[in-house]
């Protein structure tokens, strides 16, 4: 107990001090807030932007892979090959069947295709620009379905292309104005008329601008195939791709990936030598390509960073220099009536680390008002662990600066000390 009321004592001699020289402790610490501001406000734009265009990718899933005819990335040597790909065959809906029946490391599949800028109508009232999508069962478990209202087809409407349809927010909106309940009304594309039996919740805008369900209109896939010639394995077809989910266990779906792999190559009949006519894509490979980008603004602020708080750390150590050198005489005074030399370190640590906390606040502050800046659709949002890392490298500013000047303090000779003058 005494040890702790000794280190209370320590604290309040450290508060003191610091209130006692306002203007030379608000000096002392502009280079640790300038310091801190600069490496949190990077590190907080950087993790906000990322996050915001991941949030805008959540539109092609996750724990994915995708079957497709064209890949989403260059080579490893940086080259798009397009003249490598442009004739190789789509996805064919006999390999989705395939892959459905024997694939054994799936939780969720789909086949799907989509067609952009359609013009759906109902009565007087139409809606241009809709993404037309033709799906699968399973595909409302590879992306985000969010119903608001009615449900997702049945195994009988998908297998034999009924005329129903799902729509998006902003289509229901406009087809159906006035709160006019959608649900089993009718809609047209392309003059074939369907029966809506659902409505999915509102998204909004994207940070990227990214195709979003607000403004989308899904049918059964069979339903689709009568409208579009897809799914029958021509290279010059509408391409559909085909969406597996995996299991969780499947740490980076390697399983799933060799499995979908051996079983397209073998449906094809391509011999051992032979390159795949078709790509597999993950999202995660563009998720980590942005995170690359990312990590390297990163480490740009904490180079502009290190800088402003090697300078403010320099400050505190002169100030905690000058502070010693003040205050010889109470130090003298106070080893004489019995205090030990860790009460003296603490007092002069504590007093450091108070200066550089303080300006380290004063930096997240700043940083925290940025988050009120208006910036289109981007959110910008303080976390948690750039508060902790904020706070954290304040304490090593203040600790690593303050030890030192803390330390010869601690070990004045208390004769010698009480004659300074």
């Amino acid at each position: 107990m005494k040890v702790l009321g000794q280190i209370y004592e320590s604290f309040r001699f450290a508060w003191q001090a610091l209130k006692s020289n306002i203007l030379r402790t608000v000096l002392s610490l502009l280079g640790v807030t300038v310091g801190i501001f600069l490496i949190i406000a990077v590190l907080t734009i950087v993790d906000s932007l990322e996050k915001n265009i991941k949030d805008s990718l959540n539109f092609i899933g996750s724990g994915v892979v995708y079957l497709e005819k064209w890949p989403w990335l260059a080579d490893s040597d940086g080259e798009y090959r397009w003249w490598d790909f442009w004739m190789r065959p789509t996805p064919s809906y006999a390999e989705y069947r395939h892959l459905q029946e024997n694939l054994r490391h799936k939780s969720h599949m789909s086949i799907f295709a989509d067609r952009g800028d359609m013009v759906i109508k109902r009565n007087n009232n139409s809606i241009g620009q809709v993404r037309l999508v033709g799906a699968s069962e399973g595909y409302e478990n590879i992306f985000t379905v969010d119903m608001v209202a009615g449900r997702y087809f049945t195994a009988d409407e998908i297998l034999n292309g009924r005329n129903v349809t799902i729509i998006g927010f902003e289509v229901a909106n406009a087809l159906f104005p006035n709160g006019e309940d959608p649900l089993s009304k009718v809609i047209k594309v392309k003059n074939m008329k369907y029966t809506v039996i659902g409505v999915i919740r509102r998204e909004g805008e994207s940070f990227m601008g990214t195709p979003s369900n607000d403004y989308v209109t899904i049918i059964p896939y069979n339903a689709f195939r009568k409208l579009y010639q897809t799914g029958s394995g021509r290279w010059d077809e509408l391409q559909s791709s085909i969406g597996i989910k995996g299991h969780d266990y499947d740490v980076g779906l390697v399983e799933l990936e060799n499995e979908v792999r051996g079983m397209i190559r073998g449906r094809r009949g391509l011999k051992p030598a032979e390159k795949d006519n078709f790509a597999i894509n993950r999202p995660e490979a563009l998720m980590d390509i942005i995170g690359g980008l990312f990590d390297g603004i990163s480490v740009a602020g904490w180079v502009i960073g290190g800088f402003a708080m090697l300078v403010g750390g320099f400050g505190i150590a002169n100030i905690m220099f000058v502070s010693v050198k003040e205050r010889t005489p109470i130090i003298g005074l106070q080893k004489s009536m019995g205090a030990k030399n860790y009460f003296i370190l603490f007092q002069f640590l504590f007093e450091a680390i108070f200066l550089s906390l303080i300006g380290g606040l004063a930096g997240l502050f700043l940083v925290y008002l940025i988050t009120f800046v208006p910036l289109g659709t981007m959110v910008v949002t303080l976390s948690l662990k750039n508060i902790v890392l904020g706070l954290g490298i304040s304490s090593v500013i203040g600790i690593v600066c303050g030890i030192i000047p803390a330390a010869l303090a601690a070990r004045l000779d208390p004769v010698i000390a009480l004659r300074a003058t």
